[in-house]
């Protein structure tokens, strides 16, 4: 369920179903009823476990500060449904929503489509609408059988690949890179992070197989930590970039970046604009990201680490921000995870756990997590908001995290 989208599809007597079903061909048809807007937009297309969110956010602010005029989409929502889609960083306005929608409703959309794919339909409407320059893309699961994946991009991103929605993709990293490398097109760049072996062949033979080369994060561009920042450099550009200071905590990040700055050369060269090294530092600077290791409230993270790879990310950023504060973990995941493993990641750096239900059909009960949990001081807790208020004013420093969809339900019940 993506909140606040109902609102429209009742409005405009728009129907579509709140299930996933992996495939290309229902979207194809209705985009084709709604003229193909994805044909007329540049876009980057990303796919992977992890930094999709990051790397965009990292690339959207770069561009902008060259000037340019980007749209993104991104899953799943913060608040609800209007800030998925957004254009310079403003959320789709309700006026904006009821425009397509009603483009959607008279080309007969209504009873076709699942809900991400009416979605996906929405924000490609909404950039041609808008006329963005770029279009920056998150595929919401997997990559090949990925309702974004109808576009034809200047470039793709994959900055990881982990075990993840195993139901769909597959149990092996293998299996997983395969959905991952198919949104990589015929000579469109793919530009790619610390991926493990097994999945780095995939990758690599897709690229082969559609003449698209390859930039890979560590052998053709590097990021450093210098006394005065981080240092980008990229041999093929005959580029360095140096004193980048980014906001965005995490050793991790600076990855996300360095592929961020690699896409945006493949955006500037095919939109012919000059690549300004002082726009990339104030863009790195200024760039930040709702749920990333978000300070909420005083003490107060929200993190949505919500499988191992990420968990691990996490707890090494908590070990170097808070090397010796006690760290109170409040805890919501889907079933569909490794939560056990997730758990026994967090463990490394606590042994008091608190866990919530919250609203979501594949959300793992707070009992059953607590089941799985092997520290010592574990508790269901109903009544988080208040929870997290007390822990702020005692400035017992405490993270949220587990799902995305958490950390929605979290934010929306602090704002009440």
């Amino acid at each position: 369920m993506i909140p606040s989208f109902d609102h429209y599809k009742v409005k405009w007597q728009v129907e579509s179903d709140d299930v996933i079903k992996p495939g290309l061909e229902a979207i194809e048809e209705a985009l084709s009823l709604v003229g193909n807007p994805q044909q007329t937009l540049r876009v980057v297309h990303l796919a992977g476990s992890n930094g999709k969110g990051s790397t965009l956010t990292f690339l959207e602010a770069i561009a902008q500060e060259h000037g340019l005029r980007v749209g993104k989409f991104m899953s799943p929502c913060i608040v609800d449904v209007h800030d998925q889609i957004q254009v310079n960083g403003q959320a789709i306005s309700a006026t904006e929503m009821d425009r397509v929608f009603q483009q959607m409703q008279q080309a007969g959309l209504s009873g076709k489509l699942t809900d991400f794919e009416l979605l996906t339909v929405v924000a490609f409407l909404h950039f041609v609408n808008k006329k963005v320059d770029i279009a920056l893309i998150e595929a919401g699961m997997g990559g090949l059988l990925d309702s974004t994946n109808v576009v034809t991009p200047i470039a793709s991103i994959i900055p990881s690949i982990a075990l993840e929605h195993t139901k769909f993709l597959g149990d092996t990293l293998e299996s997983i890179a395969h959905h991952k490398a198919g949104i990589i097109k015929q000579h469109c760049s793919v530009i790619i992070g610390e991926l493990p072996d097994e999945a780095k062949r995939v990758v690599y033979n897709k690229a082969s197989d559609k003449r698209a080369a390859v930039f890979e994060l560590g052998h053709h561009f590097a990021i450093m930590a210098t006394p005065d920042g981080e240092c980008y450099t990229n041999e093929a550009q005959h580029c360095q970039i140096s004193n980048l200071t980014r906001s965005m905590k995490g050793g991790h990040q600076a990855n996300n970046m360095a592929l961020a700055i690699t896409a945006f050369f493949e955006v500037a060269s095919v939109l012919n604009v000059s690549i300004n090294h002082s726009a990339i530092r104030q863009a790195v600077q200024n760039a930040s990201i709702l749920g990333r290791f978000e300070e909420i409230m005083p003490f107060i993270i929200l993190d949505g680490a919500h499988n191992p790879a990420s968990a691990e990310k996490l707890v090494e950023t908590i070990k170097n921000e808070f090397p010796s504060e006690p760290i109170t973990f409040v805890i919501g995941i889907l079933a569909d995870k490794d939560v056990q493993q997730i758990l026994q990641i967090f463990e490394q750096v606590s042994d008091d756990f608190y866990f919530v239900d919250f609203d979501n059909p594949r959300a793992m009960t707070a009992q059953k997590m607590l089941e799985l949990s092997n520290a010592t001081s574990k508790t269901v807790l109903v009544d988080y908001a208040s929870f997290l208020q007390a822990q702020s004013q005692s400035k017992q420093r405490t993270v949220v995290s587990g799902s995305l969809y958490l950390l929605t339900a979290v934010r929306n019940r602090l704002k009440e």
